[in-house]
């Protein structure tokens, strides 16, 4: 069974991915937990709340009045319907006067009343006005102080054409400066709900802080489909060589998962496994060197001699015949991967969530790369053009020591022009990556 190398892994821009969920605290660790733990807990929790959200609340008098933004005519309109509404009571509800002297009265006073009423209802309507325009401000400030971008409709536009032009820049740049292959799915296997996502952070093999690879994969996944995810420039050589070894393995809490679906594959745990049945006093040993260090010491000068950590009982299960919801895990605990005889990683399993209605639907595109570490490769000292393939140490008439050089640069300056090297006083080294 042959092992495919990818030339470079980069995560797919066009997929959308959901984003969120909870803060990253360093040396922050979760309990041992399982998907199928989480997953009914979770359901658990949603079939409850459904069913508080669907109690009938039209008892509560609830008022979104004071939420409402009115415009300059609804407001004038208020404060009209106001004015004339009190004057329809005044006249269906007129004062109880004595009717002999309102008879003798009318006439007299009747041009005098008519002016005090219209002067009245005046006074009314600049009222009202003056109240409206007090509202009218007050909303004004209040809108400038929260800056309420969703009632700018051209806010709102500017943004979705700023976005779509942003998008398409993106898309144009890749398409033409990007040279990876893609990957067409003939296949479209769909993800019944509920299902459960894991968010998987692989980090480098010499800077072990540094993050190469974060990944989404299926809890219904087999660990095979996230190791052949993995892009380590290790591989990339070691295929070139020709001394490519398909055998890895993951090690997660006590389970050493080895893969073995290659025939030429070799189970690289045994050996451990072999050592921690025929050590155990000096597997014990190390455990607890592990689990407390140099603190031990200190805590027994302190507090006494106090019941050792047992050591955990590692078992080995294969790769391809376990998925991530039969594993026990941690959140935020750096497991193990190994591959190519020594090389390792760290493990991370971040995050794990529901899935999304934003989220992609098609199992067949998971795991789904969602960052890659980009390799940076070092340029050639003389040209500063092309990609450097060497590297000399100790070279008497480079600038730099050690100095890199591409193939055309290195043959003009070490070599004559049959092909003889004009001098061999340094040290040559074949130079991959950086």
């Amino acid at each position: 069974m042959e092992c495919s190398i990818p030339e470079v892994a980069e995560c797919d821009l066009s997929i959308p991915i959901p984003r969120g969920g909870p803060i990253y605290v360093p040396n922050m660790v979760g309990p041992s937990t399982r998907v199928s733990h989480f997953q009914t807990s979770l359901l658990s929790e949603l079939q409850d709340l459904e069913a508080e959200l669907s109690e009938d609340f039209s008892h509560l008098d609830i008022s979104v009045d004071d939420l409402k933004i009115f415009t300059e005519d609804q407001l004038m309109d208020m404060a009209l319907k106001e004015v004339f509404k009190g004057r329809e009571n005044d006249e269906n509800h007129p004062p109880l006067l004595d009717q002999s002297s309102s008879r003798c009265g009318e006439k007299k006073s009747k041009r005098k009343r008519s002016g005090t009423n219209n002067s009245g209802l005046d006074n009314d309507c600049i009222e009202k006005v003056e109240q409206v325009v007090r509202i009218k401000q007050k909303q004004e400030e209040d809108k400038a102080a929260v800056k309420l971008h969703s009632f700018n409709p051209d806010f709102k536009i500017n943004e979705a054409a700023h976005k779509s032009t942003k998008t398409e820049r993106m898309r144009t740049l890749r398409s033409t400066s990007s040279s990876r292959k893609v990957n067409t799915v003939k296949e479209h296997i769909p993800v019944q709900y509920p299902e459960v996502i894991l968010s998987v952070e692989v980090y480098h093999n010499v800077r072990k802080g540094t993050k190469i690879q974060e990944l989404l994969v299926l809890g219904g996944q087999m660990l095979t489909a996230l190791r052949d995810k993995i892009f380590c420039s290790t591989d990339q050589v070691m295929h070139k060589a020709g001394q490519h070894d398909p055998s890895g393995y993951f090690l997660i809490e006590d389970v050493f998962c080895p893969d073995m679906r290659d025939p030429s594959a070799i189970d690289l745990a045994r050996p451990i496994l072999d050592w921690l049945r025929n050590s155990k006093e000096e597997a014990q040993k190390k455990w607890e060197y592990i689990i407390t260090g140099e603190l031990q010491k200190k805590q027994k000068a302190i507090m006494g001699e106090q019941s050792a950590s047992q050591l955990p009982h590692f078992r080995s299960i294969e790769m391809q015949k376990l998925r991530f919801c039969d594993l026990s895990f941690r959140l935020g605990a750096g497991y193990l991967y190994c591959h190519q005889g020594n090389c390792t990683h760290t493990l991370v399993i971040r995050d794990m969530r529901l899935i999304h209605p934003d989220d992609v639907y098609n199992r067949a595109l998971y795991p789904i790369i969602t960052f890659q570490l980009k390799l940076r490769f070092q340029k050639c000292t003389v040209c500063k053009i092309f990609r450097a393939t060497k590297i000399t140490v100790d070279d008497k008439w480079t600038p730099q020591n050690p100095c890199y050089f591409c193939d055309e640069c290195f043959s003009l300056l070490h070599q004559a022009e049959d092909g003889t090297a004009l001098y061999t006083d340094f040290v040559e080294y074949d130079y991959n990556h950086d």
